[in-house]
């Protein structure tokens, strides 16, 4: 890598590793930097798994006391998610992701319909199901978009936000401390699995580490002290356009 590309790997993985503590959806930018550094696509895919580990993780001492309070319920979530996990970054090493990709937008479409209106969602499922049945449902549903987010993972951040809200986790912090362990449990199954099948550029992901450590740490905390309501319009804003320019570019581009 040249000095420009090393910069603006750390560059980037700082503004991911702040975007991600807070909401998510940094992938939007770091996997096209990644392959402007030279990497193929797969392979920019997988290095960005372990690139923005940080981001998660040093997140998460900002959010001890949310994790707490979310008790037992966190270590079966993490089961559910570590196995989708596993089998997505299985289908990646044996299969093309073209087809997958595809899916991409609708998927980034409908997280963010669920997070903008995971309340209203959450209540009528529970009239609907019934607590017992709503956590089997919400357990398969984890487990399809873990799936997801071990094959490619964008924007998988407000997926997991939206699913926290729809099993009553509807404080943005709580949502947010869920989602930020969740995507570590998950990302470092996904990269023992890479690793395993050659697909990570180790030195791009190191260098984008050391921004996305410093990212998330910071991240964690300032989004503590940011008003619900704002953090709230920012993902559903985000989310928007997350899926606005993954729809143009899997379909308008190809078109062309």
């Amino acid at each position: 890598m040249t000095n420009p590309e090393i910069l603006l790997l750390v560059f980037v993985g700082l503004i991911g590793g702040v975007w991600n503590a807070i909401a998510g959806g940094a992938t939007l930018f770091t996997f096209p930097a990644l392959m402007f550094a030279g990497l193929p696509p797969v392979v920019a895919n997988a290095t960005n798994f372990l690139g923005l580990l940080p981001s998660n993780a040093a997140a998460l001492a900002a959010y001890g006391e949310e994790l707490r309070r979310a008790g037992p319920q966190l270590i079966t979530l993490s089961l559910v998610s570590g196995a989708g996990a596993a089998a997505g970054s299985m289908l990646l090493l044996i299969s093309d992701p073209g087809t997958f990709v595809v899916l991409v937008p609708f998927l980034l479409a409908i997280a963010t319909l669920l997070f903008a209106f995971g309340e209203q969602m959450r209540k009528a499922f529970v009239r609907w199901a019934g607590p017992s049945q709503t956590s089997f449902a919400v357990y398969g549903v984890l487990f399809c978009v873990s799936v997801y987010g071990g094959y490619f993972g964008a924007g998988l951040g407000i997926i997991l936000l939206a699913i926290a809200q729809v099993i009553g986790h509807t404080d943005f912090h709580a949502a947010n401390s869920m989602k930020n362990l969740l995507a570590t449990n998950f990302t470092i199954i996904s990269i023992v699995i890479f690793g395993v099948g050659g697909l990570i550029d180790w030195p791009a992901a190191l260098v984008m580490m050391i921004g996305s450590t410093l990212g998330g740490y910071f991240g964690g905390r300032w989004a503590k002290r940011v008003n619900q309501k704002v953090l709230r319009i920012l993902v559903i804003g985000f989310g928007t356009l997350l899926s606005a320019v993954y729809f143009w570019r899997t379909f308008a581009v190809d078109s062309v």
